[in-house]
């Protein structure tokens, strides 16, 4: 059997090209700026586009290369043929687009396409006249000079896509860049050139025209601008570092140019994602767009581009924790989840942060740096929750303590061993801190004996031990204080609990070979509510107040409340209020 050719049907072409390709109509004009722009490229001299607009018309004229009949038929009515327009000198890397399929999208606003074409290589002048239902035809055309005209007439509904303001909008958005000088109806579009490339009288006065070059772009004064060059990718821009804090979960896009053209102005993925507290603007030669070419192809050149990128930002950092350290604590203040999450793999980033971010602790905000030469036996808690309940009961004892429960200060800390193997910050067990209370006196302890019994029978159903010690701070009347292993065994308890059969005899085994470290419920005999409930004899409601001070104690502390723990709290509470109406002591009704 015979081989066919595949056959095209233009119409679905046109509509895959407009639903599913391109993500707005509006890129029609980008693609005739490419395809213009191309042709004077590779002419080697001219260089001016000029745009005419009105009744619904659009006209683009270019003083390029042009081209010859046999070419019109190779490059405007064939899709896909790269092979054979490279040969005939139109090679995809010296220019912005190609021909053919960036033609077609100017059927996303036209049911015609008339281009008018003469070759600078000699030649008659011809008419080329594309249908969007799949027919065209060539014939001589009427043009004087090399070049090309292409012309357009609004397809209904798509009149204000071609209407002067529009088009001038367009056209100032796409090519502004341009290194051709651009007109429309008259009025000159392109400007000097990138702005970061430009020449100026001092660096204050280019900081303050970048700044303004900010400011029309984003709608913000940068706090700092930072300089980009990647030459392996030929790229060359600006970061404008944000003014203000911004989620690290923020879609961070920046504006990316392709040899001066604009790909788009919300291109996503350039920078490496802790770098969220910049938005570029770049220029680049050598990356490659998608057959959108509204966004940057996924490849090695723009993952080392990337990373490229991130050791620009970083330097700047560096350089300015050497240069300007107020700047930096400013910066750090403001985007230190970015500079934390750098921290993570980069030595350099976890010296800045060392010595230069700001951390909780329990005797104020400081830097690790410091903390540790105030502290050289200081520990830091994982969770935050765990810093506040302990933090003013470890720093009375003298023990410093480090909040680590924010985003990757946990990581960090537990890094920076890696620059000095001397560096000591530990983890805070919480039952160390009972290592640093005051014991009582012997004849104390032994007066407390019967009270201890009866205490230790009123929670020891919640897996819990009491103990008596002298703290400070005296306001404190209990502190509940678990180990680690402790916190585990009580997890594994509560899963236990919650499991099916199968699962609950699985984890009863790992339980049972778990520490038998308990919690401990820690009275402040400094206290002197605690002394008073000490002190109450056996007819006294000793096991109330106890469980009183043990839901206190979970409460202050933010610790999880278990049904058995929320139980014993509202039981200690109305049994108490009950005691207190009832008591001999209370007054009668009558006074």
């Amino acid at each position: 059997m015979a081989e066919q050719a595949f056959q095209v049907d233009l119409r679905g072409v046109v509509d895959l090209l407009s639903r599913h390709l391109y993500a707005s109509p509006r890129v029609y004009l980008r693609e005739l700026l490419q395809n213009a722009v191309d042709a004077i490229t590779a002419r080697g001299e001219g260089g001016r586009v000029e745009i005419e607009t009105g009744g619904g018309t659009l006209r683009v004229h270019d003083d390029g290369v042009g081209l010859t009949e046999d070419e019109v038929h190779t490059l405007l009515a064939t899709i896909g043929r790269s092979s054979k327009r490279d040969e005939l000198g139109f090679a995809r890397h010296d220019f912005l687009g190609q021909f053919g399929i960036g033609l077609l999208s100017a059927f996303l606003v036209a049911d015609e396409i008339e281009v008018v074409t003469r070759a600078a290589r000699g030649g008659a002048a011809v008419r080329w006249t594309g249908r969007s239902e799949g027919s065209y035809r060539v014939e001589p055309g009427e043009r004087d000079e090399p070049g090309t005209t292409v012309t357009l007439r609004a397809r209904p509904g798509a009149g204000e896509l071609l209407s002067p303001p529009v088009v001038a909008e367009l056209a100032r958005t796409y090519g502004s860049l341009l290194p051709v000088e651009l007109v429309v109806d008259g009025t000159a579009v392109t400007g000097d050139g990138p702005p970061w490339r430009a020449s100026y009288r001092d660096p204050a006065a280019r900081r303050r025209a970048l700044g303004r070059y900010c400011e029309e772009l984003y709608g913000f004064t940068p706090f700092d601008v930072v300089d980009l060059d990647v030459p392996e990718a030929g790229l060359t821009g600006v970061a404008f570092v944000l003014p203000e804090p911004v989620s690290p979960s923020a879609r961070a896009a920046h504006r990316v140019y392709l040899k001066r053209m604009l790909l788009a102005e919300n291109v996503e993925g350039l920078l490496p994602e802790w770098a969220f507290f910049a938005r570029c603007v770049v220029d680049a030669g050598e990356l490659r767009p998608t057959a959108s070419r509204e966004a940057l192809y996924e490849d090695e050149l723009l993952d080392s581009t990337r990373q490229r990128l991130g050791d620009v930002l970083r330097q700047w950092l560096v350089k300015l924790a050497e240069t300007d350290p107020a700047k930096l604590r400013s910066f750090l203040r403001l985007h230190q989840l970015g500079v934390k999450a750098m921290a993570l793999h980069d030595d350099d980033m976890l010296r800045i942060v060392d010595r230069w971010l700001e951390y909780e602790t329990s005797a104020g905000p400081m830097t690790l740096h410091e903390f540790r030469r105030r502290h050289p036996d200081g520990r830091f808690t994982a969770s935050v929750d765990e810093f506040r309940r302990l933090s003013a009961v470890a720093g009375a004892q003298g023990v410093g303590l480090v909040n680590g429960g924010y985003v990757h200060d946990t990581e960090i800390i537990e890094r920076l061993p890696d620059l000095d193997p001397d560096i000591r910050l530990a983890r805070l067990d919480a039952a160390e801190l009972t290592t640093t209370f005051g014991v009582l006196d012997p004849a104390t302890e032994l007066a407390l004996r019967p009270f201890l019994a009866a205490a230790q029978r009123a929670v020891e159903r919640l897996g819990c031990e009491v103990v008596v010690r002298d703290f400070d701070p005296a306001s404190l009347p209990a502190l509940y204080l678990t180990s680690r292993d402790a916190q585990f065994r009580q997890e594994l308890t509560r899963a236990q609990e919650e499991a099916d059969e199968l699962w609950a005899d699985v984890l009863g085994a790992v339980n049972a070979s778990a520490s038998a470290d308990r919690p401990q419920l820690v009275l402040n005999h400094r206290n002197p509510l605690a002394r008073r409930v000490t002190s109450l004899g056996d007819d006294g409601p000793v096991e109330l107040a106890v469980q009183a001070l043990y839901g206190q104690a979970l409460l202050l502390g933010h610790h999880p409340l278990r049904p058995a723990d929320t139980a014993v709290l509202n039981r200690s509470f109305i049994g108490l209020l009950e005691w207190a109406v009832h008591s001999p002591e209370a007054p009668n009704e009558h006074g």
